[in-house]
C-alpha cells in the first residue's frame, strides 16, 4: 500500500506527471544553485565563529572522537582544509555549503515521494527561506549540517521502503540504516528522530507488517555499529562527551514557564511565520494520528526534539539552544509545502508574495551583516544603543594577533606555548595562529583542548597568558599561581577591516606547571 498522495491545485503550468516532476526538478536545481551562489558570498564576507573557529583548531589533529560532538562535522573541516591546504573560512565551509544543496534536493524529492512534485518544491523553498537553515546549518562548521542532510537522507529512504514490496525494500532500508547512522556520528540529537521510527512502526497499522521482517532490523544494526562506536570512544575516554552534554540537560529547580520562552526563541530561529504554519500543521497530525500515514510519519519524526528539549527547559540550569529542535521542525516541511500547493489561486497568490518578501527580507539581512562584518561600516554607538555590544566580533577573525606577535618577535620563540582562559578564546587565537604555536586552555572546561592539547605537555616552559583586558592590569591569581613568575607585557589589539575592537591582556609566565583549577 502506498502512501497517500493529495492533489495539488498550485502550480497550473506543471501539466502532467511527468511534466510536473521535470519542471519542479528544473526550479529546485535554480533554487540550489541561486542558494550556494548566495551562501558562498556569505561565507566570504564573514570570518569564522567562535564554534567554527574552534572547531577548525581544535580539530587540526585528526582524531577518532571529540569532546563536544560525534566526529563527521569535526572530520569534514579537518578534510577540507587538508585537501585545499588552507584553513581560510570558505575553504572549510565549503563542504556544509555543498551538504544543504543536498539537503534541498533531498527535501525536494520527500515532499514528492510523501505528496507530489509541487509540495516537494515549496518544501524545497520553505527550508531555504529559514534562517536556522540556510544560513547557520546551510552554510556554517556546525555538526548540523551533516545532522540535517543525513536526517532527510533517512527520512526520504523510509518513506520510498514503506510501501514498497518486502522484495525490493533492501536497498531503501539499508539506505535508511546508513543515513540514519551518519547522523548519529554527527550529532547525538540524531537519536530523537530514529526513536520516532521505532514510534511510527508500532502506531502505524498500515506499516507494522514491517516489524516482522528483517529489513528493519539489519538498518537498525547499522546505527548500532554507529552507537557503538560511539560508546567504545567515550568509554575510552572517561564518558567525557556523553558526560558533558548530559550535564547540559540539568538543574534545580522548576521553571514551568521555560518551554515558552524557548519556543519563542525557536520561533524567531525558524522565522514566526514559517514556524508557526509548522506547528499547526505538527498540532494537526497529532489529531488526525494514523488516519494520514504522510502526516503522522512527519509528527513521529519531529515529535522528539520539538518536544524534548522544551520539557528540559522545565528544570535545566539554563534554556536549551534554541537550533537544537531544528530537526524536529526539518521534518516538517513537506506538510508545509503540501498545505502551499494546496491553496485556492488568490490565497496561493498571498503565499507567494509573503515568499517573495521573505527571500528579500533574507537576503538584505545576509548583505547587512557579512558587509557589516568585512567592512566595520555601522558605527559602534548605534551597535552598543541596539545591542549594548559588537555583535559582529564573534566573526571577526584575529588575524591582528599572529602580526602583533611577530612584530614584538615572539611568534617563533622557542618553547613558549600560547594560553588562552576559556575554550572560546583558544579557538580564536588557535584558529589565527594557523597551528604555528601550541595553544593550551587554562581553564576547568577546556572542551577539546583537554584532550588535544593538555596543559600538562606545556610543563616546565614559558607561557604566554592571554586574558580578557583588565584595567588592574592583572593577572587572575587562579592563573599566576601556575607560574614561578609573570611578567605584564602591553596588550594586543584586535583590529576588524583596521579599526581597533577589542584589547587583550598579555603576559608571560615562566615555568609552567599544570595543576586543578581553583
Amino acid at each position: 500500500m502506498e502512501l497517500t498522495r493529495p492533489a495539488s491545485l498550485a502550480i497550473p503550468n506543471l501539466a502532467g506527471t511527468a511534466g510536473r516532476l521535470a519542471d519542479a526538478r528544473f526550479l529546485v536545481l535554480l533554487l540550489i544553485i541561486a542558494g550556494a551562489a548566495t551562501r558562498l558570498s556569505f561565507g566570504a564576507m564573514l570570518g569564522l565563529g567562535i564554534d567554527e573557529s574552534y572547531m577548525v583548531a581544535a580539530g587540526r589533529k585528526l582524531q577518532l572522537g571529540y569532546f563536544d560532538h560525534p566526529p563527521v562535522a569535526w572530520w569534514l573541516c579537518w578534510a577540507a582544509a587538508k585537501i585545499a591546504g588552507s584553513d581560510a573560512a570558505i575553504v572549510v565551509r565549503l563542504p556544509f555549503i555543498g551538504l544543504f544543496a543536498v539537503s534541498t534536493w533531498l527535501m525536494f524529492r520527500l515532499g514528492s515521494v510523501l505528496y507530489n512534485p509541487e509540495a516537494g518544491l515549496w518544501a524545497a523553498i520553505g527550508l531555504n527561506l529559514s534562517p536556522v537553515f540556510s544560513l547557520t546549518t546551510g552554510s556554517w562548521v556546525l555538526p548540523d549540517g551533516p545532522l540535517d542532510c543525513a536526517l532527510l537522507g533517512a527520512a526520504f529512504c523510509l518513506a520510498r521502503a514503506l510501501p514498497a514490496s518486502p522484495g525490493r525494500a533492501w536497498r531503501w532500508w539499508l539506505g535508511a540504516g546508513l543515513c540514519a547512522g551518519i547522523a548519529l556520528l554527527s550529532k547525538y540529537t540524531a537519536v530523537l528522530t530514529c526513536a520516532g521510527v521505532i514510534l511510527f512502526l508500532i502506531t502505524q497499522p498500515e506499516y507494522r507488517r514491517w516489524l516482522g521482517r528483517p529489513e528493519p532490523y539489519v538498518a537498525a544494526a547499522i546505527v548500532a555499529l554507529a552507537a557503538g562506536y560511539i560508546l567504545a570512544w567515550n568509554a575510552s575516554h572517561d564518558w567525557a562527551s556523553l558526560a558533558f552534554q548530559a550535564g547540559r540537560g540539568t538543574g534545580h529547580r522548576f521553571r514551568p514557564f521555560a518551554p515558552f520562552a524557548v519556543w519563542a526563541g525557536e520561533a524567531l530561529f525558524v522565522l514566526p511565520w514559517i514556524w508557526l504554519p509548522l506547528v499547526v500543521l505538527f498540532l494537526r497530525g497529532i489529531r488526525v494520528n494514523v488516519a494520514e500515514p504522510e502526516m503522522w510519519f512527519q509528527v513521529c519524526l519531529s515529535a522528539g526534539p520539538i518536544l524534548l528539549f522544551a520539557l528540559i527547559s522545565c528544570w535545566a540550569s539554563r534554556l536549551a539552544l534554541f537550533h537544537w529542535a531544528a530537526p524536529g521542525y526539518l521534518m516538517l516541511f513537506p506538510s508545509l509545502g503540501a498545505w502551499i500547493s494546496r491553496r485556492p489561486d488568490r490565497g496561493f497568490h498571498s503565499v507567494k508574495n509573503g515568499i517573495l518578501a521573505t527571500a528579500c527580507l533574507l537576503l538584505l539581512s545576509a548583505t547587512v551583516v557579512g558587509t557589516e562584518v568585512r567592512w566595520n561600516w555601522v558605527p559602534e554607538k548605534w551597535e552598543r544603543m541596539i545591542f549594548h555590544s559588537d555583535p559582529d566580533l564573534e566573526a571577526v577573525n584575529w588575524t591582528s594577533f599572529p602580526k602583533e606577535l611577530a612584530v614584538r618577535s615572539l611568534l617563533q620563540k622557542p618553547r613558549l606555548v600560547v594560553a588562552g582562559t576559556n575554550w572560546r578564546d583558544c579557538g580564536k587565537l588557535d584558529y589565527a595562529l594557523g597551528g604555528r604555536m601550541q595553544v593550551i586552555c587554562l581553564t576547568n572546561d577546556p572542551h577539546q583542548y583537554g584532550l588535544s592539547s593538555p596543559p600538562a605537555g606545556a610543563d616546565g616552559l614559558d607561557v604566554l597568558v592571554v586574558v580578557p583586558f583588565r584595567k588592574d592590569g592583572q593577572l587572575p591569581s587562579e592563573i599566576s599561581d601556575h607560574f614561578r613568575n609573570v611578567a605584564a607585557l602591553p596588550p594586543v589589539t584586535i583590529l576588524q577591516a583596521g579599526q581597533a575592537v577589542l584589547q587583550l591582556g598579555l603576559f608571560v609566565g615562566s615555568d609552567f606547571r599544570a595543576q586543578p583549577y581553583h
